[in-house]
């Protein structure tokens, strides 16, 4: 995949805009709440990600190693019947990319890697996520909304992140204070007949807790 090299009119208050990963480094930054990584996916890859049928999409939730990322996503989409090809792999070779960035710039040891598979409204009233930080990367479909809202309301502007584009959020218990409002959801889509593919990243600092659940891998 490719940066995209547009300039982009607009963005919310606190939100970072990049055309290289080293740009999401910018979540360290004092008053940003998130920062995108602005990216045009290969057209091949995009026709062959919209055009698979839906039970092909991997899905899975897992709590693993950076390291273990690509082995876990190869078996994932061998469980679900993805195709092989150059498409399959660079799918996989951008999830294990887009883990390693984000561990090495949240400084953890251990992540959940969680791809969902949606058809409908989930989660579609804005919040900010009970974490540190959050990656979302929609492969497929309308991407992550989001927009600076006052207690208790929506935002004023909705803003959505661009398929393909990684977007890396603080969440509750990233230690500044206080937080900027930046809430996101996913986007509304039922009835449409759309489907989405997410790939979310969260930190796991003692995975010790999830190892009963059967998901440490």
């Amino acid at each position: 995949m490719t940066a995209l090299r547009e300039v982009v009119g607009s963005a919310a208050v606190g939100v970072s805009m990049a055309e290289m990963p080293e740009g999401l480094a910018a979540i360290h930054d004092r008053g940003c709440a998130a920062a995108i990584w602005l990216r045009e996916p290969m057209e091949s890859f995009q026709a062959w990600m919209d055009g698979l049928a839906p039970e092909f999409l991997p899905r899975t939730r897992l709590i693993l190693r950076p390291d273990a990322v690509r082995e876990a996503v190869a078996e994932t989409c061998d469980l679900v019947g993805t195709p092989q090809g150059p498409e399959r792999a660079l799918l996989i070779d951008d999830t294990a990319a887009l883990a390693t960035i984000f561990a090495e710039l949240i400084g953890t040891p251990y992540l959940r890697l969680r791809y969902d598979v949606i058809t409908g409204n989930a989660c579609r009233k804005f919040h900010t996520d009970t974490v540190r930080a959050r990656l979302v990367c929609t492969y497929r479909g309308t991407g992550t909304q989001y927009g600076i809202a006052a207690a208790g309301a929506e935002p004023s502007e909705i803003l959505t992140v661009p398929t393909a584009s990684p977007i890396l959020l603080r969440g509750t218990l990233w230690p500044e204070h206080p937080r900027s409002g930046l809430r996101h959801r996913s986007p509304p889509i039922e009835g449409t007949g759309e489907t989405r593919l997410v790939l979310v990243l969260d930190p796991i600092a003692d995975p010790a807790g999830e190892a009963d659940r059967g998901l440490l891998h």
